[in-house]
């Protein structure tokens, strides 16, 4: 199955990581979003040097975290790099092949960690229960509402 077949989040997965760390939670998913910024550059930086074993480790490092919470597609997407990197190395070619997944990383990261941390974060806007009544408006200068 390629990546471009793969959920770009897996809910199960994020909420059951969410409930096993708790209130460790936010933190770690700073740290993986930290985390998985260095990895995609240095998985950038090694293709860009066409240096096949350079990729290896970052995107190894990439795949397991971003399972954790859940973001199938980018650890799918990081396999992907790590199995070639890992061929190439062996048969002693260049990683070219891998141009396609490497130059779609980075936006994966970036919409994954959008969605991730909607979900995740305890400040989202909540729309407020108005059901059967328009919700009222302050209006701003009169200190009442409309």
């Amino acid at each position: 199955m390629s990546y471009h077949d793969t959920e770009l989040v897996s809910w199960n997965e994020f909420t059951r990581t969410r409930s096993e760390l708790g209130t460790a939670f936010l933190r770690i998913l700073g740290y993986f979003r930290e985390d998985g910024a260095k990895s995609i550059g240095a998985v950038e930086e090694a293709f860009r040097a066409r240096n096949a074993a350079a990729l290896v480790t970052p995107a190894h490092t990439l795949k397991g975290e971003s399972a954790q919470f859940g973001a199938y597609r980018l650890s799918a997407m990081a396999e992907e790099i790590e199995m070639v990197a890992r061929r190439c190395v062996e048969t002693h070619e260049g990683p070219d092949e891998l141009i396609e997944v490497v130059v779609a990383l980075r936006p994966c990261f970036t919409e994954t960690m959008a969605l991730l941390d909607r979900d995740a974060n305890p400040l989202v806007a909540r729309r407020p229960a108005t059901f059967g009544r328009r919700a009222e408006v302050p209006v701003q200068g009169f200190g009442r509402a409309v």
